[in-house]
């Protein structure tokens, strides 16, 4: 299957120029981010709903999650998108109840290889190889005995330990009350040892860790370039977290990072990412919001779309993509963001 793209870098420009006011300066230290006139180009539409789960992979595509559809779709420079993996999430013979059969976040290790949480799938998994057809190892899908909720989100640590979020939103009706629910909470996991896995072997359960536990919709997660902090954008009451993250993996001191109470526009707390500078950005009300390592709102990226996630790609990691209802855009940085 083919989704719409523009056919060219200039009209994709133009496109971009069309629409209103990209960047929204609220603070000076905004300047040495993103250019001020720099503008958001569309670069491929016409997908279903919900666009997830952004990452750049090492072999130069962009992938991410059309839930929905249940589908991971596969950008290239200069190509159309295609359809990658079906089904990406889940995978029973019959109909699937919910609104959120698909995957949700992906990351990549760093051998390269792609880590999906499956969301619809209550898994989170690894391909062994960029092959769709290739080699699957089923990393984490329970805990204490109990079915995952959704896997929603993911990111590594530089250990080798994979940290994700599990909220209710691949259930069919996405709430606590679910009937397919196992788990009271809704937890932030960390896996020890994940990249070390062996290609096929079980999930190591003895190595899974609840780390968060008190969030009632935990969503997006990404770690400090030092590793110093862990992020956590919760979605339901909406609001950024941080934590400290102790020496043996774990988090104290939970604060809130950032309340965007009373924030107008389309979108809240979702996908979040960070730069090398230690800032946040983030899916919030009316686009991309970037806040500093301070907790300061500093400026948002006006997406005509409501955001769901985005990631850095490109060679030299300055380009952000950013993936909202039915579109994929993407916008030039001035400072180089953390690529998995």
């Amino acid at each position: 299957m083919k989704y719409h793209a523009a056919l060219s870098l200039s009209l994709l420009t133009l496109a971009g120029a069309a629409m209103a006011q990209t960047i929204e300066k609220l603070d000076p230290s905004l300047d040495r981010l993103i250019d001020s006139a720099a503008t958001v180009e569309r670069i491929a539409t016409g997908f279903n709903q919900w666009t997830e789960g952004p990452v750049w992979t090492h072999a130069g595509s962009l992938l991410f999650s059309e839930i929905p559809s249940n589908n991971i779709i596969q950008w290239s420079p200069g190509k159309e998108a295609l359809v990658f993996l079906h089904p990406s999430g889940y995978t029973g013979s019959a109909p699937f109840k919910g609104k959120e059969p698909g995957s949700n976040g992906l990351t990549v290790d760093s051998k390269g290889r792609l880590t999906v949480a499956g969301h619809g799938r209550r898994q989170v998994y690894r391909m062994e190889t960029l092959d769709p057809k290739g080699q699957v190892t089923v990393l984490a899908d329970s805990y204490e005995g109990k079915s995952l909720n959704s896997p929603n989100d993911l990111a590594y640590k530089s250990d080798g330990s994979l940290y994700f979020t599990d909220p209710p939103y691949g259930l069919q009706t996405q709430s606590d009350k679910d009937p397919e629910k196992k788990l009271e909470v809704n937890g932030v996991y960390r896996l020890v040892g994940a990249r070390d896995q062996k290609p096929g072997a079980p999930p190591a359960h003895d190595k899974l860790q609840l780390i968060i536990k008190d969030l009632p919709r935990p969503n997006g997660i990404a770690f400090s370039p030092d590793e110093k902090y862990l992020y956590i954008s919760n979605s339901g009451p909406a609001k950024w977290m941080r934590y400290t993250v102790q020496p043996d993996g774990s988090v104290r001191d939970g604060k809130v990072f950032l309340d965007p109470a009373g924030a107008k526009g389309a979108g809240g707390p979702d996908g979040i990412k960070v730069d090398k500078e230690g800032n946040l950005w983030g899916s919030g009300a009316g686009g991309v919001w970037i806040i500093s390592p301070e907790g300061k709102h500093i400026g948002t990226i006006r997406v005509p779309e409501r955001v769901g996630n985005l990631a850095w790609g490109d060679k030299d990691g300055k380009t952000l993509y950013i993936v909202a209802s039915t579109s994929v855009f993407r916008i030039r940085t001035k400072v180089g963001g953390t690529k998995p």
